[in-house]
């Protein structure tokens, strides 16, 4: 028998023996593939860049300091604006509204630089939609991972106080604890708590309190979605093959289950995120958040709110800055929640 060509050796016995290597793909590679082909979730992910850029960069990209008030512009408003909202009729057309086109989108009541003070409240916002998800990770993962996999009294005792924690609205839980701390925090012991908290809060320009607020409750979500996550992971066959092998359960927990869960948790927490900007946004819109003068998007729409019908500019932009940014972790997270679908692997 005569031997046989192949793609890569001859084989004396006349078998062929192929070459051609097929490269494996990953199920985070093959999910980052997905996300990319998902216009609206890239769309996403830029605004989201540009914003962190913005915020990061403010004090180069903003026209003016935030705080900085000159009164001579109080209200007033490019003339661009006034071809945007009709009603706004300039005083060289007979109406009331002062031109000066050197604020790029006006300025308030008080003269100081909407635009600038956009560009600085995006940290505000940034920060929170960061914050939020760090805490929720480190304490509810933490929590769900003990529950889930020990199970038990561990699993009874960590989902009763979940479900006590629950038991309280969460947006009426914070109100509740910034009004507490921050009227308790005016006059305090020096040394107390009260007193440490207080100037925590002041440093931060009132966001210390609203993190604590935030941190309080963002976590038990995550924790519920951990447990579940780890009650169905824990009895898979990997787990059963890793533990006849000898693997600890620090291995187990950690090398194992958790790698094999974090998709759910990545998209749960991105969806989220703009639950807290809300909270924040609300917060600042009732006097509860951060304090002036440090911009918010909340504090300025509520600044805004109170000369809508005569200046719809002053509660309008703030209003489209928080509902790019909300819209833009929305999009994220629902592009990241079709890619890390395994059932949507090898889809176009």
């Amino acid at each position: 028998m005569s031997a046989v060509k192949t793609q890569g050796q001859v084989s004396p016995s006349g078998v062929a023996q192929l070459e051609t290597h097929i490269k494996g793909e990953s199920l985070w590679a093959s999910a980052m593939k997905r996300l990319f082909r998902n216009r609206l979730a890239i769309i996403g992910l830029i605004i989201i860049i540009v914003a962190i850029l913005i915020a990061i960069f403010a004090p180069v990209i903003a026209p003016r300091p935030f705080q900085q008030t000159d009164f001579r512009a109080k209200d007033t408003v490019p003339e661009w604006v006034t071809y945007v909202f009709p009603s706004m009729v300039p005083k060289e057309r007979g109406g009331y509204v002062d031109i000066d086109n050197s604020y790029a989108i006006g300025a308030d009541t008080l003269g100081r630089d909407l635009l600038s003070r956009i560009i600085y409240g995006s940290r505000v916002s940034l920060m929170v939609a960061f914050v939020g998800p760090v805490v929720a990770i480190a304490v509810g993962l933490g929590v769900g991972l003990a529950a889930g996999y020990f199970g038990g009294w561990v699993d009874t005792l960590l989902m009763r106080i979940v479900d006590i924690m629950y038991a309280f609205p969460t947006l009426l839980f914070i109100i509740l604890l910034m009004t507490f701390f921050r009227f308790s925090t005016e006059a305090p012991e020096p040394g107390s708590l009260q007193a440490i908290l207080g100037e925590l809060d002041r440093a931060w320009g009132g966001m210390f309190l609203i993190f604590i607020g935030i941190g309080l409750t963002s976590w038990m979500q995550m924790a519920r979605l951990v447990r579940g996550q780890v009650l169905s992971a824990r009895e898979k066959e990997y787990i059963e093959a890793a533990r006849s092998m000898g693997v600890r359960t620090p291995g187990l927990m950690f090398r194992h289950i958790l790698p094999n869960i974090l998709g759910p948790l990545i998209v749960a927490e991105t969806l989220t995120i703009p639950t807290y900007i809300s909270y924040e946004a609300f917060l600042s819109f009732i006097g509860l958040g951060v304090q002036q003068p440090q911009p918010s998007w909340g504090s300025m729409i509520a600044e805004g709110s109170r000369a809508i019908t005569s200046y719809p500019n002053q509660a309008i932009f703030p209003a489209l800055a928080l509902f790019f940014i909300m819209f833009a972790f929305n999009f994220l997270g629902d592009g990241l929640r079709d890619a890390l679908d395994p059932r949507m692997r090898g889809v176009d």
